[in-house]
């Protein structure tokens, strides 16, 4: 049986509404090494400095992206944009594309509620689901 995302065109248009980066204490940002430094030389910190002031491990080991004071991402500023948009993860740029959320109508539709720009504006093209869905295997591994 074919994925959802193969079986019915999807919507999105980013509103930059800022949801997909509320942690609410569930939701974590995780990062390898390459994009912690990306992120990093994109602030101009100090490593030791970066890793203390903006990221976590969890109990397994995993390095993630602290949370603000708010539960929302450090990253985001006053105004609810991300500062280092050019240098974000790839967990960030293939949002909302992810397999869990584009392999079941019940799934994309349930991250619908949370996200206002799903199931909105343009359809997007399979070739750039499967590129993010890409990304995404790749930066399992």
């Amino acid at each position: 049986m074919q994925p959802f995302y193969m079986q019915q065109a999807l919507r999105f248009s980013c509103t930059q509404c800022g949801q997909c980066c509320a942690t609410a204490g569930e939701y974590y940002v995780y990062l390898n090494d390459e994009e912690s430094e990306r992120i990093r030389a994109s602030l101009q910190l100090s490593r030791g400095w970066f890793r203390r002031r903006y990221l976590w491990r969890l109990d397994d080991g995993d390095q993630v992206l602290a949370s603000g004071p708010d539960e929302r991402c450090i990253f985001l500023d006053a105004e609810g944009k991300c500062r280092v948009y050019a240098a974000r993860p790839v967990q960030c740029r293939t949002y909302p594309f992810w397999p869990e959320l584009v392999g079941s109508a019940a799934a994309w539709n349930r991250e619908a509620r949370r996200c206002e720009g799903i199931n909105r504006g343009r359809v997007v093209a399979r070739a750039v689901i499967q590129r993010a869905l890409r990304e995404c295997v790749e930066q399992q591994e």
